[in-house]
């Protein structure tokens, strides 16, 4: 019988695994190996520090961080767990070229290998150039640096907010820098300046002094806060070359002047804030003016307001005495209106005694024999008088009118005194006319409780007791109104109807 098991047939794949003869080593699972591999690299690259240019950079919702590094030749793959992601010291971002530390793996599902990054850091001084130029490049996109966007000084603030470290000198030399030009309220939001954390504490403080309320808040809302650090290298100020500290900077509504360093350093905080001063010294001097000067400006403008208005005092006094010399005497100018009223006043008293005279005369003739046709004719010939008066008083007010429109006309710059006699005069002379007018009214009786008594049929005053009874039907006319009456007897029979007298005409 045949081996199956014959050196011609070793080497043909068969259907079934099976050992073959000399084979000593058993077959390994894919976890296995993989396992293996893992602890091989692990243990031969256990430290390791690889520099390369970052590529595929990108932050997990965990907060774990991938990314690859790259250089001419080749890639490989990194991993950064979310504890050491939090302690990195700069933002990565692709292109940038860095030095990692950490440990070589294994990642078995995909069967490939991976670092491990504990630490990263910049590669050199060009790198971290390289990196703030690109920042710098990608915010001034946005508009963030713009001029338009920046907000002018408060000339002299009342609060001012200085975000700063307060252990510093450089707090010192801002206070005592504002003590000796203009004291004034100083809030102080203490920060880190560099470090960990130093960028996320820099741009809270900006937004705390952001959030508080314009009035009534129990801290005074500043009215200009300043941003301050000194010198140091690119590293100590990389803070301020934070993208949450510009955004928080550009973003404040209250002005900002940006403090950090000495004069040769610039940061993106620089840019982004409303004014750059080279040191913080130069941000204290900046924000207010010299006490000092402001008087001795303000002393200044009051002398010069004092002699402005003391020439246009002596300007107004020349003119007053040019307009003086060339207005007419008062004489010359009220002249005339003065004998137009002394014409008007005695033409006035004259018609007053001749309506005396006539009025006195009339009822002379009329008072002996009084008739209802001779009251209807004096009533009439009152009425007709009255309307006379009126007009006359109308005319003589209008005269009046017009001599005081004249007067105020020409002879604004008079004497006042003279004028208001005058017209005083005037005035005493209408209102005597306006009584005799009213003593003349025949209805003036009536308002004292007098009324006219006239007969319903013919409309006659009637005048005695016959002509009531023979009229009847009367008619009771006061001040107010009319009303109807008849006369009766005692018994209450009316009068026998017969016919009046008629009377008779002087």
């Amino acid at each position: 019988m045949e081996d199956p098991f014959s050196a011609r047939d070793t080497d043909k794949p068969g259907l079934l695994a099976q050992e073959r003869p000399g084979d000593n080593a058993a077959p390994l699972s894919v976890g296995e190996l993989s396992l293996r591999l893992k602890r091989m690299v692990e243990g031969e690259f256990g430290h390791v520090r690889i520099k390369g240019e970052i590529s595929g950079y990108k932050r997990a919702a965990s907060g774990h961080v991938y990314l690859c590094l790259k250089d001419e030749s080749a890639v490989i793959d990194g991993v950064m767990w979310r504890g050491a992601a939090a302690s990195l010291p700069f933002r990565p971002e692709d292109g940038i070229e860095v030095v990692v530390t950490g440990k070589l793996t294994t990642y078995p599902g995909r069967s490939k290998y991976q670092i491990v990054v504990d630490r990263m850091e910049l590669a050199g001084a060009g790198a971290l150039m390289a990196l703030l130029e690109k920042r710098r490049a990608t915010l001034a996109a946005e508009g963030l640096f713009d001029a338009g966007r920046k907000q002018a000084l408060p000339f002299l603030p009342r609060v001012i907010g200085v975000v700063t470290s307060p252990t510093g000198a450089v707090i010192r030399d801002i206070l005592h820098r504002l003590e000796d030009r203009c004291p004034c309220h100083v809030i102080v939001w203490p920060v880190k300046v560099q470090g960990e954390g130093a960028a996320q504490e820099v741009a809270a403080a900006v937004r705390g002094f952001d959030a508080l309320p314009a009035e009534g808040g129990p801290v005074a809302r500043p009215d200009l806060v300043i941003v301050a650090r000194g010198g140091g290298s690119i590293e100590d100020l990389w803070a301020f070359n934070e993208e949450v500290v510009v955004r928080a900077v550009a973003e404040c509504s209250i002005p900002i002047v940006s403090a950090v360093g000495h004069e040769t350093d610039t940061s993106l905080c620089d840019h982004a804030a409303d004014l750059r001063a080279p040191t913080p010294t130069a941000a204290a001097e900046i924000a207010v003016p010299v006490r000092a000067e402001l008087a001795e400006n303000v002393a200044t403008l009051g002398l010069r307001a004092e002699r402005c208005a003391r020439r246009y005092q002596e300007r107004a006094r020349e003119r007053l005495a040019a307009l003086v010399r060339v207005l007419p005497r008062r004489d010359s100018l009220l002249g005339p209106q003065r004998q137009r009223a002394d014409d008007l006043a005695g033409r006035l008293s004259r018609g007053l005694e001749r309506r005396a005279m006539t009025a006195r005369g009339t009822l002379d003739r009329a008072g002996g024999a009084l008739r209802p046709a001779l009251l209807d004719q004096r009533i009439a010939g009152a009425r007709v008088a009255l309307r006379s008066a009126d007009r006359l008083a109308g005319a003589a007010v209008r005269t009046l009118n017009d001599a005081r429109v004249t007067l105020e006309r020409r002879g604004g710059a008079l004497r006042p005194v003279l004028v208001g006699r005058a017209l005083a005069r005037a005035r005493d002379r209408v209102e005597a006319l306006e009584r005799v007018r009213v003593a003349n009214d025949p209805n003036a009786p009536l308002k004292k409780g007098y009324a006219f008594v006239e007969a319903r049929a013919t409309g006659r005053v009637v005048a005695d007791t016959g002509a009531a009874r023979a009229a009847g039907a009367l008619v009771l006319r006061f001040a107010d109104g009319a009303i109807d009456a008849r006369v009766e007897r005692p018994g209450g029979k009316p009068y026998p109807k017969h016919q009046p007298e008629q009377p008779s005409l002087l």
